[in-house]
């Protein structure tokens, strides 16, 4: 935070591998991916941060770190004056020859950061999801509260509770009376029996509270060392833990459909349909919010470029395309080349692939330097689809990087 307001230290955890995105995560941490035609999913919880004030953050890799990485150090460049930073750190095995366990095993394993900056307070968040959030009001229940861990929690139908760490409130609504890991059948909330609260995997720690349980965690042998399913369950039994409800948050610039708007895009699926949410007349999630901008890396290219009678609707595209066929519900990264006669339908393409002359893209993503040759199809035959490509429980048509097109 600024100087005269309270000292935070900004730790994002980056280094899961992603298994359910593939073939998205096959040579790059998920973090790293693509969203939204140039951003990266870290992006997200980055702006987040630095908008807020936290101009210290540290980026814990892992798995397939290179483009994630590099994207941090090209794009993520503070104030070196104010000592300010963004930095990736990759698993340093500070505790003998061993990746990660879990979660809270990298923070273990990263205390030394900590203990460098001494802060009062660590902001713990997730790496791979989708939403405009101001941590500062979540930082002022935490402190007013006199909390130990302040986990932000958000609304979601309780038939998904099994994807996620589901919050129980106490009566006064926001102490923490009970946190399981996801649960098959949780107890709904007594406003909305159909409705439960979801860890969003952002936590707000006390210095001191986050050092003493991760060595009481480190010391239990039955334990899984994991946020969610370790430290938090501790500290909800130990009276620690409070919740901090998304619905409450507001950024500037915000509209009635984006308001509160989360997505977790673990899965194809769930990329996917992120993606439709921004193409809308009134989208469901706005990149264009001027007063709470996510930024990332911008390469110099031209403008896009129509020509030949090409066309796009209810699209985003990217500099450095060139249109010559027709583009409709779909997200083109930079460098994207549609020729004429080729149709693309909601479809989200990853930077330089190209649509030959005549081709048909339909329901799919394609990751970067994906060439579709001149009549070839994608999401017209299922049968075919499925012996050649990954194929989502959805249906989505999922195409690796450089992946052939026969």
């Amino acid at each position: 935070m600024r100087r005269g307001g309270p000292s935070v230290l900004g730790i994002v955890l980056a280094g899961g591998e992603g298994k359910r995105l593939m073939p998205l995560t096959a040579d790059r941490a998920k973090p790293a991916v693509t969203f939204g035609g140039t951003y990266r999913l870290v992006d997200f919880v980055l702006s987040n941060l630095v908008n807020a004030d936290v101009l210290r953050i540290c980026v814990l890799t892992q798995y397939k770190s290179h483009s994630l990485d590099r994207h941090i150090t090209t794009t993520w460049r503070m104030s070196s004056l104010l000592g300010n930073y963004v930095t990736p750190v990759p698993a340093q095995q500070r505790l003998g020859p061993r990746w990660y366990l879990g979660s809270a095993d990298a923070l273990l394993q990263s205390l030394n950061l900590v203990n460098d900056e001494q802060p009062e307070y660590v902001a713990v968040f997730g790496a791979d999801h989708v939403y405009r959030m101001d941590p500062r009001q979540m930082l002022q229940q935490h402190i007013e509260g006199g909390a130990g861990v302040t986990v932000a929690g958000i609304r979601v139908p309780r038939a998904e509770s099994s994807a996620f760490g589901v919050i129980k409130p106490g009566s006064d609504g926001q102490t923490i009376e009970t946190f399981l890991e996801k649960p098959a059948d949780p107890p709904g909330l007594p406003d909305a029996p159909d409705t439960v609260f979801a860890s969003m995997g952002n936590y707000i720690f006390s210095t001191k509270t986050l050092i003493e349980s991760l060595h009481r965690d480190a010391e239990d042998d039955d334990s899984v060392h994991d946020m969610g399913g370790s430290i938090l369950p501790q500290l909800t039994a130990r009276g620690e833990a409070q919740l901090y409800d998304f619905g409450t948050n507001h950024v500037p610039g915000e509209t009635r459909s984006d308001r509160g708007y989360w997505r977790d895009v673990g899965t194809l699926d769930a990329y996917y349909d992120a993606h439709m949410d921004l193409i809308a007349e009134r989208p469901a999630f706005n990149l264009f919010n001027r007063n709470w901008p996510i930024y990332t890396h911008s390469n110099q290219l031209s403008p896009a470029r129509f020509n030949a009678g090409g066309m796009a609707s209810e699209s985003i595209i990217s500099a450095g395309c060139l249109i010559r066929g027709q583009v409709s519900r779909s997200v083109l990264s930079p460098g994207v080349r549609v020729d004429p006669g080729a149709v693309v339908q909601g479809s989200i393409l990853h930077d330089n692939v190209i649509i030959g002359r005549g081709a048909v893209v339909r329901g799919a993503v394609l990751d970067k330097n994906v060439e579709v040759p001149p009549g070839a199809t994608i999401g017209v035959n299922p049968e075919r689809d499925t012996e050649l490509y990954t194929v989502s429980k959805g249906g989505v048509i999922a195409l690796g990087k450089g992946q052939l097109v026969t």
